[in-house]
């Protein structure tokens, strides 16, 4: 099938892929914008886990202040290049991780970075817990409380707060897709009065 120019023009619009790409997928799916969108979707996931292992030296140091002054966030969020640090899709997502830290107040970026003695403690007590539990089904509900755990204070592992069918791992990953770098949260810190 043809693809014309002003189709491929309207699909790049919808998801800023590159123009090649967006050809390349509209004639894989026939025409079909949807169709084409998952496939470029697909395709850019594929492509940011093999960015994920460049370096990221460049990036940006992002901050948010709660309306009420109650509650502020620093965020260090790393690329490859000083051109995407200043993209404004960049901005919007170091943006959007601030919000998040704000609203979820995480305490470890992913599961590397929690100390193995909180995960230690929290094992510990969930063993307790459940310890009239036969051992292979205590096994299987403390990974399950593990996993909520993780979710809890891991960034990275946390539903995103302005779309909840997505992580803080997924929307890094788009933004992986649709740059072409690598993209790091290094770390962040939230500050909160009274705290």
């Amino acid at each position: 099938m043809a693809i014309d120019a002003s189709s491929v023009r309207e699909l790049r619009d919808r998801t800023s892929a590159g123009f090649l790409d967006c050809k390349i997928a509209l004639e894989e799916a026939n025409g079909d914008f949807e169709k084409a969108g998952e496939i470029l979707r697909k395709k850019g996931l594929a492509k940011a886990i093999k960015k994920g292992s460049r370096g990221t030296p460049e990036g940006r140091v992002g901050s948010y202040i709660h309306t009420n002054g109650k509650i502020g966030v620093l965020i260090e969020v790393n690329c490859e290049t000083d051109f995407v640090a200043r993209n404004d899709v960049y901005a919007d997502l170091v943006r959007d991780l601030c919000m998040q830290v704000a609203a979820t107040d995480p305490t470890a970026v992913s599961r590397e970075t929690v100390p193995q003695d909180i995960i230690d403690k929290e094992r510990k007590a969930y063993s307790e817990e459940f310890k009239d539990k036969p051992d292979n089904v205590r096994d299987k509900i403390i990974d399950g409380k593990m996993e909520s755990f993780y979710k809890e204070v891991c960034l990275i592992n946390q539903p995103f707060v302005k779309d909840n069918d997505q992580t803080i791992e997924d929307l890094l990953k788009k933004a992986i897709a649709k740059l072409g770098e690598n993209i790091k949260i290094s770390r962040f810190a939230r500050f909160a009065i009274g705290e």
